[in-house]
């Protein structure tokens, strides 16, 4: 489980986001940690009963602030990433921890490479009602409600900006998330939420595996 200590812990160091402070508390971060990251652990054997999840990665407290205007160096939160096994599967689980009702379950495609990101705008402009209707699916849209993710502001280039479906093809990146307060997080049952919750991508994850490992013509790429 996650615990209070862990949301207290997170809260001080919101408020003390220093170098000084965070070596006197070197201690109690690392024990906090711990217990974080056997509960990603956890999370990662589950999922692999629903998926095929090859590693996950718990992220480092440590900001990177060299190319950042916030120089604070400490994450307030604690995020770590499930990878499904590649080449036949993709797309990707991420966990995110914070307190304050800010933690969030998030999975999708966050940057795909542009050979995936043309694929995927490409099948779209050929027919995109496949993954509409897997979208308005009821069970679907009451847990990860709409497709989110940057965009450009028009269509990309090579494509007409007024196709039909311009509003997929312009996308960036394919995500979805879901929030949680709190209390859910500090449930005895936020584990098995969370994948009873990460199941439910599962239409979506076959749908993309498919288009991004197979051509035009319908033709396997492996």
């Amino acid at each position: 489980m996650i615990t209070k200590d862990v949301f207290s812990f997170l809260k001080k160091l919101k408020q003390n986001n220093n170098r000084e402070w965070f070596h006197d508390h070197k201690t109690a971060f690392k024990t906090i940690e711990t217990g974080v990251k056997q509960f990603y652990a956890q999370v990662f054997e589950q999922l692999n009963t629903v998926d095929s999840i090859d590693a996950f990665k718990l992220f480092r407290i440590y900001r990177d602030v060299r190319f950042s205007k916030n120089k604070l160096p400490y994450k307030t939160h604690f995020g770590g990433s499930f990878h499904r096994t590649k080449p036949e599967l993709r797309g990707g689980y991420y966990l995110h921890i914070a307190p304050q009702n800010e933690s969030f379950i998030a999975t999708g495609f966050w940057n795909p490479n542009k050979k995936d990101l043309f694929r995927i705008r490409k099948e779209f402009e050929i027919d995109a009602d496949e993954i509409r209707e897997l979208m308005v699916q009821p069970k679907f849209k009451s847990v990860w409600g709409a497709l989110q993710g940057d965009e450009l502001k028009s269509a990309p280039r090579g494509f007409d900006k007024n196709d039909p479906n311009i509003d997929l093809i312009r996308r960036k990146q394919f995500i979805f998330t879901k929030k949680f307060t709190d209390k859910e997080v500090l449930s005895k049952d936020f584990g098995q939420q969370i994948i009873t919750d990460f199941k439910v991508i599962s239409p979506y994850f076959d749908y993309m595996s498919a288009v991004l490992t197979t051509n035009l013509n319908g033709e396997s790429t492996l």
